[in-house]
C-alpha cells in the first residue's frame, strides 16, 4: 500500500513537468509528513551520511576534466588519429566517429559531452564528404552513448553511491563490454556504408599515422593515467578523477593552448553548474532510498518474486523492461538513483553479481539516451544536426536495434562484464 502511495505521488509530480530531482524531494517530504511517524532527526542524519561518501567527489572532477577536454581541442586531434587508422575502410569517416567516440568516452565519462565534442566537428565533415546527414547523426548519437559505459563513467559512480559497489571494479567491468559495443556499432556502420557505397578516405601513410598519433598522444595518455593508476593501486577512482582534472587543465591550457587563461573561469562555472545539478539529484535520491528501505519495499519485492518462483532470468528480463521504459521519461542519473536501491537488493538475493548488475543498468541507460522522448543524446545531436527528434529517431534505429541485441548478451552472459575485474583481482 505504502509503495503505491509513494509512486503515485512521484508520478503525479513528474507529470506536472516538475524536474525529477525536485519531484523526488517533494515525494519524500510529503510521504514523511503525511504517512509516517519517522522522526526528522533520523532523516537529516541519513541525508548527511548518505552524501558523505568519498566516491561522490569523483563526479565534479570527472565533469571538470571532460569540460576542459571538450573545449580544449582534444576531440579534433582524436578524430584525426581515428581517421588515419580506419578512414580508408567503407564509411571511413563514420568508423572514425565510432573510434573517436570510444576514445573520447575513455577520458570524459559523459555521453552528451562525447556527442558534442565529436559530433560538432565530425558531422559537418561527413556531410561535406558526401555522407547523408541521417547516417552521420545515427553514428554519432549512438556511439556517443559509449561515454557512460567505457570508464571512467559518471553513471557508474552514481550506481556505486546507490549500492556501495566498488567503483574500481565497475570501471574495469565496463572495459570489455565497452569495446564490444564499440565493435558492434562499428560493424553496423561498416555494413551500411558498404551496402550504400558511402565515401572512403584515402589510406593514410605511416608518417601521417605517426603524426596523428603524436598530436593526440597527450589526450590518449589520460586513458593510461586513469586506468593504469586505478589498476596498479597507485590511486583510487576518486583520486584518479582529481588527477584527470588537473591533467586535462594542463593539456588544454599549456600544451594544446586551445584554451587561454581567460577561458578557464567559464569552464569552471559550467562544471560547477553541472556538478551542483547532479549532487542535488543525489541528495534527493538518498532520501528516496531511505524511505524505500524504511518501508521495506525492496525486501517485500524480493520475497514476492522468490515466493512466486520467479528466477534470475525472469527478474533480469523484467529489469530490462522497467529500465527501458524509464528511459522514455528520465535521464540516466535519475534512473540509476531511483531504481538501483529498489532492484539491487532483489538482484543480490537472487545471486546476481552486483558488478554485473551495474553494467546491465548502464547498458540500459545507453539505450535510453538514444530513443525518444527524452533521450539526452537525441536532443544534443538535434542541436548539432538541426534535425527534428522524429527524423533523428528514424536515423538511429539500425544502431539502436544492435544496441538492444547487445543488451541481451550483456544481461545473460555475466562473464563478459566480470571476467576482467576478476582477472585483475578486483573482485
Amino acid at each position: 500500500m505504502n509503495a503505491t502511495i509513494i509512486f503515485v505521488i512521484l508520478l503525479g509530480l513528474m507529470l506536472t513537468g516538475m524536474p525529477i530531482s525536485i519531484s523526488l524531494g517533494l515525494t519524500v517530504l510529503s510521504f514523511l509528513f503525511l504517512f509516517t511517524q519517522v522522526p526528522l532527526e533520523s532523516v537529516a542524519l541519513k541525508l548527511f551520511t548518505g552524501i558523505e561518501k568519498f566516491e561522490i567527489m569523483a563526479i565534479p572532477f570527472f565533469i571538470l576534466a571532460g569540460n576542459f577536454l571538450t573545449h580544449g581541442g582534444v576531440a579534433k586531434r582524436m578524430i584525426r588519429f581515428a581517421s588515419s587508422m580506419v578512414g580508408h575502410w567503407h564509411g571511413g569517416l563514420g568508423l572514425s566517429g565510432v573510434v573517436a567516440c570510444a576514445l573520447f568516452a575513455a577520458i570524459s565519462g559523459s555521453s552528451p559531452a562525447t556527442v558534442v565534442a565529436i559530433g560538432s566537428i565530425l558531422l559537418p565533415a561527413m556531410v561535406k564528404a558526401g555522407f547523408p546527414n541521417k547516417f552521420g547523426a545515427g553514428v554519432i548519437t549512438t556511439s556517443g552513448a559509449l561515454g557512460i559505459l567505457i570508464p571512467p563513467s559518471i553513471v557508474m559512480v552514481m550506481y556505486s553511491v546507490a549500492t556501495n559497489t566498488s567503483v574500481g571494479a565497475l570501471f574495469m567491468a565496463g572495459v570489455v563490454p565497452g569495446i564490444g559495443l564499440a565493435m558492434v556499432l562499428g560493424g553496423v556502420t561498416y555494413y551500411r556504408a558498404r551496402k550504400f557505397d558511402y565515401p572512403r578516405l584515402p589510406k593514410a601513410t605511416f608518417p601521417e599515422k605517426l603524426k596523428a598519433f603524436k598530436e593526440s598522444a597527450w589526450g590518449l595518455l589520460l586513458i593510461v593515467i586513469v586506468m593504469g593508476g586505478i589498476y596498479s593501486g597507485m590511486f583510487t577512482p576518486t583520486e584518479a578523477a582529481a588527477m584527470s582534472a588537473v591533467y586535462a587543465f594542463y593539456v588544454a591550457v599549456f600544451v594544446y593552448k586551445d584554451l587561454g587563461p581567460k577561458d578557464v573561469p567559464r569552464v569552471l562555472l559550467n562544471s560547477a553548474n553541472m556538478s551542483a545539478m547532479l549532487l542535488y539529484i543525489i541528495t534527493n535520491a538518498v532520501l528516496f532510498s531511505f524511505i524505500m528501505t524504511n518501508e521495506n519495499i525492496p525486501q517485500a519485492l524480493a520475497d514476492w518474486m522468490l515466493g512466486h518462483g520467479l528466477g534470475m532470468i525472469t527478474f533480469l528480463l523484467a529489469c530490462n523492461i522497467i529500465l527501458l521504459l524509464a528511459g522514455n521519461f528520465m535521464e540516466p542519473s535519475s534512473i540509476v538513483l531511483i531504481f538501483a536501491p529498489i532492484l539491487f537488493p532483489v538482484a543480490v538475493k537472487l545471486g546476481i553479481d552486483p558488478v554485473h548488475f551495474g553494467i546491465i543498468m548502464v547498458v540500459n541507460m545507453e539505450v535510453g539516451m538514444c530513443h525518444p522522448p527524452v533521450g539526452l543524446n537525441l536532443y544534443v545531436a538535434s542541436g548539432i544536426t538541426k534535425m527534428g527528434i522524429t527524423e533523428l529517431t528514424v536515423a538511429v534505429w539500425p544502431w539502436l536495434l544492435s544496441m538492444l541485441g547487445f543488451l541481451v548478451v550483456v544481461t545473460y552472459w555475466p562473464g563478459l562484464s566480470i571476467w576482467f575485474p576478476k582477472y585483475l583481482g578486483m573482485m
